[in-house]
């Protein structure tokens, strides 16, 4: 049996953020509970040469709207990295499955062996589709989802293994 590229992306990348905004509803729950101020948890980083809690959930968005759009041969929507809060991150994250969403199967299924080009300043890495897919692009969200997590852990946030699996 083959995998289907667009079951194998879509539904689980949607997933995966439908619970990283699940998790950020009980971050912005501690914050206000604690009346702590917001920049403190959203500027944190696990060490001091590691992204912020921001960029760890810019990152996944990024990688999950870009993996799609790679696949299906469309341009890779841009966002302005500008967010300031909780309410900002949940709004990126909304924006980003809206836009996953909008896929179709025949728009995905098929790109196993598809030439994807990535560029990194002048390194350029080659994959074939599936490749980026499983071997790259998802692996890549979900680091990025769980740095998220571990950062809101990390500060007291009440998640568990259950909040960042959802219901696959």
């Amino acid at each position: 049996m083959t995998i289907s590229m667009f079951q194998a992306s879509v539904p689980r990348l949607i997933n995966a953020l439908n619970n990283l905004s699940h998790i950020l509803d009980k971050a912005q729950a501690h914050i206000d509970a604690k009346k702590i101020d917001a920049s403190a948890l959203i500027q944190f980083r696990l060490y001091p040469d590691m992204l912020n809690f921001t960029r760890q959930v810019q990152i996944a968005s990024d990688t999950a709207k870009g993996v799609v759009a790679r696949l299906a041969g469309i341009e890779i929507p841009a966002y302005e990295d500008n967010e300031q809060s909780i309410a900002d991150l949940k709004a990126r994250i909304a924006k980003t499955i809206a836009f996953i969403q909008g896929f179709k199967p025949e728009q995905i299924d098929g790109t196993e062996d598809k030439d994807i080009i990535t560029k990194r300043g002048e390194k350029e890495t080659h994959y074939k589709g599936m490749q980026f897919l499983l071997g790259h692009a998802i692996p890549n969200v979900y680091f990025h989802i769980t740095t998220a997590y571990a950062i809101l852990r990390h500060n007291g946030v009440e998640i568990g293994k259950r909040d960042y699996l959802g219901n696959p």
